[in-house]
């Protein structure tokens, strides 16, 4: 039985490479537990972001073994391959330094799409009634799981073809807004999401899906924007 794991980390910016650090194998090791333990006993120089542990923050989302994924939520012995593990930063996001990656670009794109409530009233005594059994509020329910973590930007294709386009997460997140009842900016924000980069340029790949850790399905939300985008654009609203 192994008792170690050959780990090759990422290491530098975007012109980095490759190190191999070797790591003792542990019952219920999680990828974060490897990387913490290179970072503590092996070299203290190395950069990676965490923060909760327990799969609430996202924040420790990493590329392993090619695929992006929590890495507190990802168990060794369910990727390592010939007790060997490649970690790297995210995909479609410039490298800081090591597995640290600058989501601004990530975050830039929410509000490019829309991602902020906006109040139809700045003051009410009473409280905004929403149906739960309505289509629109469970519309909007399928997609408000979302942190941010940046595992289906990370996943997806048409990012690394196209800088410009907004992203799974973004417009998913224009979707639980084009579906709250209680939002003002329903026209502005479906403007916002209609252009080349938005959610007609999705093809569909369905990456997001597959590797969502909240089991979210931002291809359902981005043919819902399709659709409204063309019915807005057909009564004349874009």
């Amino acid at each position: 039985m192994n008792t170690a794991l050959d780990v090759a980390v990422w290491r530098g910016a975007e012109q980095g490479r490759f190190v191999s650090y070797v790591v003792p194998l542990r019952e219920n090791q999680t990828v974060l537990d490897i990387v913490t333990y290179i970072q503590r006993h092996l070299d203290s120089t190395l950069s990676y972001r965490f923060s909760c542990r327990v799969g609430m923050c996202g924040s420790c989302a990493m590329t392993v073994n090619g695929v992006p994924r929590w890495t507190c939520r990802t168990h060794v012995r369910r990727v390592a391959t010939n007790s060997r593990l490649e970690i790297a930063p995210l995909r479609n996001m410039k490298v800081v330094k090591d597995l640290s990656v600058d989501m601004t670009g990530f975050f830039d794109k929410w509000a490019r799409a829309g991602g902020a409530f906006a109040p139809q009233k700045t003051h009410s005594k009473d409280f905004a009634v929403v149906q739960p059994d309505s289509r629109a509020r469970r519309q909007a329910d399928a997609g408000i799981e979302c942190i941010g973590c940046g595992v289906c930007y990370a996943a997806c294709d048409l990012v690394s073809w196209n800088a410009d386009y907004l992203g799974p997460a973004a417009l998913n997140r224009a979707w639980t807004l084009v579906n709250d009842v209680r939002d003002g900016a329903r026209a502005q924000r479906l403007a916002a999401v209609a252009g080349d980069a938005g959610c007609h340029a999705c093809h569909s790949h369905q990456s997001c899906v597959q590797w969502c850790p909240m089991e979210l399905n931002p291809t359902s939300a981005i043919a819902g924007l399709k659709r409204a985008t063309v019915g807005a654009a057909l009564k004349g609203a874009l």
